[in-house]
């Protein structure tokens, strides 16, 4: 009997979720939203201007590289970073830190403003080869001072209204499959 009702109430929850699945999905396509309330930047080892950096010319992908599989972008190394920094505000306490950063052969140990989920199929440069921009999912960068997670990109909702708005595929195996081409499986 108890058997009964455990199966009874599986069945139950699977045909909710379906329910539920088959509802988000219906809903028409948007743009990937802004957070609602975002939470604060976090506090970084160097303080970093992406404002300052690209009104100087500087584009995204000359420091953040898109090795390997693609899962993650990378950080700078502090030789890219030295490239101008060995002349330039060299009295300021930052530059000074990431001097000794350099020095000592040591990455910078940046704090992630974005993280995907574990358990979720992700790629940066499936994304990068559909023709997406970085400003679509991280706003407006070119903007910020501080780079704060102010998009929905690594919402589950975020994800489905984006890949609606260009067509892409938005069933679970999508995103959530270790055997999904070309995905790397993020774990905790």
């Amino acid at each position: 009997m108890k058997r009964a009702r455990h199966d009874l109430a599986l069945v139950v929850a699977v045909k909710l979720l379906a329910a539920f699945l088959f509802l988000v999905s219906s809903l028409p396509a948007q743009d990937v939203h802004d957070t609602p309330s975002p939470p604060p930047a976090p506090v970084q080892p160097i303080p970093y201007s992406h404002k300052t950096h690209l009104a100087v010319g500087l584009k995204c992908e000359g420091c953040h590289t898109n090795p390997g599989r693609g899962a993650l972008m990378t950080f700078p190394a502090t030789s890219r970073c030295m490239q101008c920094h060995s002349t330039i505000a060299t009295d300021k306490p930052a530059i000074q830190k990431l001097q000794e950063y350099d020095r000592s052969k040591t990455p910078v140990p940046w704090v992630r403003v974005y993280t995907v989920l574990p358990g979720t199929g992700w790629s940066h440069r499936r994304h990068l080869d559909a023709g997406m921009k970085c400003e679509m999912c991280h706003g407006q960068v070119a903007e910020m001072q501080v780079m704060a997670k102010v998009k929905s990109v690594t919402s589950m909702d975020g994800c489905i209204d984006c890949h609606k708005m260009h067509n892409a595929q938005t069933t679970c195996v999508t995103c959530h499959a270790a055997w999904a081409p070309g995905m790397v499986v993020v774990k905790k």
